[in-house]
């Protein structure tokens, strides 16, 4: 059996404006094609817009995003004797955030007709309120975990 590729810790800028490496790993996912000063941009406007709309900080709204929607159970295939089991395991800290800011990304791309900040902005708000598309896909994740449970002996 061939050996796995070995992962190497990422190591993860911290953003100019906040000194946060979580919101520096945020812009690194929003970034396209390398666009680094593009993807501040928006990221930074959609903390301006959260603070216009909420009167609470962008930062602290983005923090209570993450932590409402990051999981803390999912399911991976797993073969045992011909057939595919969905095992439920639990998440650890990085990926955890890794799925939070990846899930809120893509609600983002989903959503249409307006700036991306805006959309992120929308987004980052119904997250720390626990709704919206990203927390949909945290409570689907949850309910499939909780539905296999029988085959987490099989982890």
């Amino acid at each position: 059996m061939p050996r796995k590729k070995r992962n190497f810790k990422k190591h993860w800028k911290k953003d100019p404006k906040y000194g946060s490496i979580l919101v520096g790993r945020f812009i690194g996912q929003i970034m396209l094609n390398g666009k680094r000063s593009v993807a501040e941009k928006i990221v930074y406007d959609a903390f301006d817009i959260i603070h216009e709309r909420t009167k609470k900080g962008g930062l602290n709204v983005f923090e209570q995003a993450i932590k409402n929607v990051s999981p803390l159970l999912e399911i991976k295939s797993r073969r045992i004797g011909g057939a595919n089991y969905q095992v439920p395991i639990q998440v650890a800290g990085e990926r955890r955030q890794t799925l939070a800011i990846r899930w809120i990304r893509e609600a983002c791309r989903s959503r249409k007709g307006k700036s991306m900040a805006e959309k992120l902005a929308d987004e980052l708000i119904d997250a720390s309120q626990k709704q919206g598309t990203a927390m949909k896909k945290r409570e689907d994740t949850h309910r499939m975990a909780e539905a296999n449970r029988a085959f987490a002996h099989f982890a």
